[in-house]
């Protein structure tokens, strides 16, 4: 008995040790964003979850400018807005490809409190029957497209004084937490955007802006329903044990996420095991949450094998019967 109290009370030292050691060097600190009278700026802001963000930050009393292409969507989203809340939205057309269109949207609508980097485009194949055209285009819109409204956005909101803190939040994908069979270029446009987030944390924290990469999962949009008609069959499959979530879940849980200045946010609970195996140097400003990934960080990693162990075992078996099928055809 007095051996197993002696194990418990160094258990004990050891996480009252370990929290304070992380309350020194968990950076950056933990900080709120303030949403109430403030500019927030939303790319892909027509429908599916920019849309749904957009009309969070309306109701919470904020500013809200949403950009697309299409202008025929923007009218439309403006229209869902004004008749949910009664404020007006202001819309911007533009291609986050061209950084002179972007730029002069940016510019037109004033200075940035929160900027929500959402625009994303998916053509699910495999690579070998992707087109190159297609790559560049999943590449240039979610990955180089982030790049130029982010560096459009930069100089004004860095100018801004006495305003409180900022934002600059990325909407990656759990496809940019784990590649997935017919997400190859799709992951890589998304994975892109984690080592963007880690390295503009580290320029921008000094002017007091916070970085948040968002993860959702498969979500209940127009773009999916469309993704659903197009992706492989065994993509379908692989993707379906993580379930799928409501458009307007996930706004709020991203949204509670950027207010409360988190660097990471997830969705749910697989998101969450994604988020602590692929972690790398991603910044925590949460000392609780730092001290689950540095003490379970190995047991997640397990399970993140157990799910790429039931993944591979789903290729094979799909890839097996594909071979009979063909054969008695």
């Amino acid at each position: 008995m007095a051996a197993i109290f002696s194990l418990f009370l160094f258990f004990i030292l050891f996480i009252v040790s370990l929290l304070i050691i992380l309350s020194f060097i968990v950076r950056p600190r933990s900080v709120t964003i303030p949403i109430k009278f403030r500019h927030v700026f939303i790319t892909g802001g027509s429908s599916g979850i920019g849309l749904a963000l957009a009309h969070r930050a309306v109701s919470e009393g904020a500013k809200v400018s949403i950009l697309a292409r299409s202008t025929e969507k923007l009218a439309e989203a403006k229209r869902s807005i004004q008749l949910a809340t009664g404020v007006e939205v202001a819309t911007f057309s533009a291609d986050v490809r061209d950084y002179d269109g972007v730029s002069k949207a940016i510019d037109e609508s004033g200075p940035i409190d929160v900027l929500i980097v959402n625009q994303g485009v998916f053509i699910g194949k495999e690579l070998e029957k992707q087109s190159p055209e297609e790559v560049k285009f999943m590449i240039d819109v979610n990955l180089t497209g982030s790049f130029n409204v982010i560096k459009a956005a930069l100089p004004a909101m860095k100018a801004r004084e006495g305003r409180g803190p900022a934002s600059i939040s990325l909407v990656s994908s759990q496809a940019g937490q784990a590649g997935i069979y017919g997400y190859t270029a799709y992951s890589a446009s998304k994975f892109g955007l984690q080592g963007l987030a880690q390295a503009l944390q580290q320029e921008v924290i000094s002017d007091d802006i916070h970085v948040t990469l968002l993860f959702p999962p498969d979500t209940d949009t127009p773009g999916f329903e469309q993704e659903l008609k197009k992706r492989p069959e065994l993509t379908s499959i692989i993707a379906a044990s993580s379930g799928s979530m409501k458009t307007k879940e996930v706004a709020k849980i991203c949204f509670d996420g950027i207010k409360a200045g988190k660097f990471t946010v997830t969705c749910h609970f697989i998101g969450f095991l994604l988020s602590i195996a692929s972690t790398g140097m991603s910044p925590q400003g949460s000392f609780w949450l730092a001290l689950i990934e540095v003490i379970f960080g190995g047991l997640i990693r397990f399970v993140s094998l157990v799910f790429q162990w039931q993944w591979y075992k789903t290729i094979e078996k799909w890839s097996k019967e594909k071979q009979v099928n063909s054969k008695l055809a």
